[in-house]
């Protein structure tokens, strides 16, 4: 037993796999179509982790809503201010400016991926 993947619905596959390669440092695992469920599947994995990432795109689904069963993913990284500084020139909407947790050295921000999908951005920088 253990723990396999997170899978979320994307509106552009391109866009989402370069999203998650170049601001979250993900790598493709591998990709393909599944023509009895009608969608694309592409796997990332976190080289640091191991731990996956699935986008899922579906043929036929034109409306959907992201986020209705997805809060947020989290990834680590060494410089929030530096990443959400970088993001926004490139025109990456940032969605929770960098900020610290009370009593906490910990840095968090949030952007969002080009579904709407929230990413939370931590930076440990000491205790709490």
């Amino acid at each position: 037993m253990g723990f396999a993947h997170t899978s979320i619905t994307v509106r552009d596959m391109e866009a989402s796999i370069a999203f998650y390669e170049r601001w979250l440092g993900m790598r493709l695992e591998r990709r393909h179509p599944i023509e009895s469920t009608r969608a694309d599947i592409a796997f990332l994995e976190d080289p640091a982790t191991g731990a996956l990432l699935e986008l899922t795109w579906w043929w036929d689904k034109q409306d959907w809503n992201a986020g209705d069963e997805l809060d947020h993913l989290a990834f680590y990284v060494p410089d929030v201010a530096a990443l959400v500084a970088e993001a926004r020139k490139a025109g990456v909407e940032i969605a929770k400016e960098p900020y610290s947790l009370p009593g906490s050295a910990t840095k968090l921000a949030f952007l969002k991926d080009p579904n709407g999908i929230w990413i939370e951005l931590i930076e440990r920088t000491g205790k709490g």
